[in-house]
């Protein structure tokens, strides 16, 4: 199993800057691509941004030229850092990976999710 941990969540004002954080640990044999995720009150979970291993990122129009994603993968974090952040990017945010792991000689691939963190952007 792994388990998935996000960080940095908070209360900010429009045009500020907050950094998000996410550490995967367990029983990991690799971690393909990373994710993170965001779910406004009312609203379906939407994809932010992603990067894959090899570095490769997509982001969704709605973020793209205000929020980087990076990754460390001898740390097995992933890091969203979010800046001119608007009243709309209110939202929990979600941590996701695709990770193999290890288990008595057997490898299992599976997508694993952190429990979120609050962002709250105030105008």
């Amino acid at each position: 199993q792994v388990q998935l941990v996000e960080s940095g969540g908070g209360l900010v004002q429009a045009g500020g800057s907050l950094r998000l954080s996410c550490a995967a640990s367990g029983s990991i044999f690799s971690i393909s691509d990373m994710a993170w995720y965001r779910q406004a009150p009312g609203k379906q979970r939407e994809l932010v941004a992603t990067i894959a291993s090899d570095d490769s990122t997509n982001y969704a129009d709605s973020v793209k030229g205000r929020f980087t994603i990076s990754r460390d993968n001898a740390k097995n974090t992933v890091t969203l850092q979010m800046s001119s952040l608007k009243p709309e990017d209110t939202a929990v945010y979600y941590c996701n990976c695709n990770a193999e792991t290890v288990l008595l000689g057997r490898t299992y691939d599976k997508d694993y999710w952190g429990k979120g963190t609050l962002v709250t952007v105030s105008s």
